[in-house]
């Protein structure tokens, strides 16, 4: 089911521009070619599910100074044998990486992102990113979970200074879908 609705979601997604196309067409063929591409076991890639969450005001958002990486990145992750669909996937690991409970996701990404990991359990392997906005729909209180060495609510115009350029182009496409919400 999982693999179905990963499909479709790509499917019907509608890629903001050339290079988000082509990274979309390239996931499509992945899952085309591998029945287990939603996996972690899947190398030399394998899809995974991200979520940029926002506090409900739109202005601030929850990111994670992620343990492997040393970098300040959104939540997410690996997807597993009980996620339905790709939102979902990025609902559950944005819950359990920071302690929310009161979350809505987008149902449509915001962006895709390939990238290599260089550490961890998944070194050598490229993560096929699925990113969704979701939004802390009351308490802003969060945990911090194993995974993070640190988690913090940055206000958009005082992000961290060392963030990768895909959290940046993620940060400002979320920006953008809030400000111009698709009815």
């Amino acid at each position: 089911m999982l693999l179905e609705d990963a499909v479709g979601v790509l499917r019907g997604w509608r890629a903001p521009d050339g290079e988000q196309e082509g990274l979309r067409v390239h996931y499509l063929r992945h899952l085309a070619e591998h029945s287990d591409g939603m996996w972690r076991s899947c190398r030399p890639e394998h899809l995974t599910a991200s979520a940029l969450v926002v506090d409900g005001s739109g202005t601030r958002t929850l990111l994670t100074l992620h343990k492997t990486v040393g970098r300040w990145l959104q939540l997410g992750g690996h997807c597993e044998p009980g996620d339905r669909t790709l939102a979902g996937a990025a609902l559950r690991e944005a819950t359990e990486e920071s302690g929310l409970s009161d979350l809505t996701v987008s149902p449509q990404p915001l962006q895709l992102s390939r990238h290599l990991l260089e550490g961890g359990g998944c070194a050598g392997a490229y993560h096929l990113d699925v990113q969704f906005l979701i939004t802390a729909t009351a308490d802003t209180e969060h945990t911090i979970s194993d995974e993070s060495d640190d988690l913090a609510w940055f206000p958009f115009s005082a992000l961290p200074g060392d963030l990768d350029a895909s959290v940046k182009q993620l940060t400002t496409r979320a920006r953008l879908a809030l400000s111009h919400p698709k009815p």
